[in-house]
């Protein structure tokens, strides 16, 4: 699968740690072991209640001090749970801690009576969540907008926040502020990845699927006078490795307890594969094939 512009990542297993109770020592073992088989990046998800597990950024910033040529990602933010100034604030800092090798995957929640009774919690409209979200990523943008005086303060009036003489916070080190990424499937949510996010990173069942998808991002992107080509195809799939049959039932075991669902419904909403190693190499060169070109594999 020699590729000079794919790369490889790894999802630190932040979920699995905090149903063991096993701390966040095992964590950072893991992200020293996956630095050095060669991942080229380490990424965390985010769940506040639905499925708590270890804060993102703040294992993120550990990973970025220890490990200074791994890039490091969110798989994916809920950027609609966070008020959008603190986590600007916190966002900078760890791009600052990374030196400018943080992506940000960005979902808005998925449609289910968990990830609501989470944004309830939080103070978040669950219906709104993608206006919430759009509206985060354009105060972001504004905030990190290379061509602003930083002398001169930001105001900003929304549907859900309003700002007014903002001027003191930190600027990531990366110029403009880090790639932002949009996880998700469907036409909406294809078209918006294209019109206004840097990359998407979703995890369609199928190659064709992704495919499809990718065409219709890239032709959402051209109409929105956006270059196609700067536009990153991630992808984040899930994969256990061994004896075919064993592997197959221990990620039936993994699916359902982390799901409440069954494997045979999952596969037909996301990727996941289960075999030996030469298999999954072709089941990714499907994907890489049709487009794919960062890989996050949980």
């Amino acid at each position: 699968m020699a590729d000079p512009g794919l790369r490889i990542g790894a999802q630190i297993p932040t979920r699995e740690t905090y149903i063991r109770n096993l701390g966040a020592a095992p964590l950072l073992d893991f992200a020293r072991a996956a630095a050095a088989e060669g991942f080229d990046s380490l990424w965390a998800g985010d769940s506040l209640l639905a499925r708590p597990r270890a804060e993102p950024l703040t294992i993120l910033a550990a990973v970025a001090a220890a490990y200074p040529g791994v890039t490091i990602g969110t798989a994916a933010l809920m950027g609609a749970l966070r008020q959008p100034l603190l986590a600007a604030h916190s966002i900078a800092t760890l791009d600052q801690l990374a030196e400018g090798r943080l992506i940000l995957g960005l979902g808005a929640g998925a449609p289910v009576p968990q990830t609501q009774h989470e944004m309830d919690a939080a103070g978040a409209r669950f219906d709104r969540r993608v206006s919430r979200l759009m509206e985060t990523v354009a105060i972001w943008r504004a905030l990190w907008d290379p061509d602003r005086d930083p002398a001169q303060p930001l105001r900003f009036e929304g549907k859900h926040w309003s700002f007014e003489r903002i001027e003191s916070l930190p600027r990531p080190h990366r110029l403009g502020g880090p790639p932002l990424w949009l996880a998700g499937g469907g036409e909406r949510a294809l078209r918006r990845a294209g019109e206004s996010f840097d990359g998407w990173i979703p995890y369609p069942p199928s190659a064709d699927d992704y495919s499809r998808g990718l065409a219709t991002a890239s032709q959402a992107a051209a109409d929105a006078g956006r270059d196609p080509s700067e536009f990153t195809p991630a992808l984040y799939v899930t994969v256990n490795l061994g004896e075919p049959e064993a592997a197959h039932a221990e990620l039936e075991h993994y699916v359902s307890e982390y799901y409440a669902m069954p494997l045979e419904l999952m596969s037909t909403l996301q990727a996941f594969y289960a075999g030996n190693a030469e298999g999954c190499v072709e089941w990714i060169r499907g994907y890489v094939d049709a487009g794919a070109r960062h890989i996050v594999i949980r």
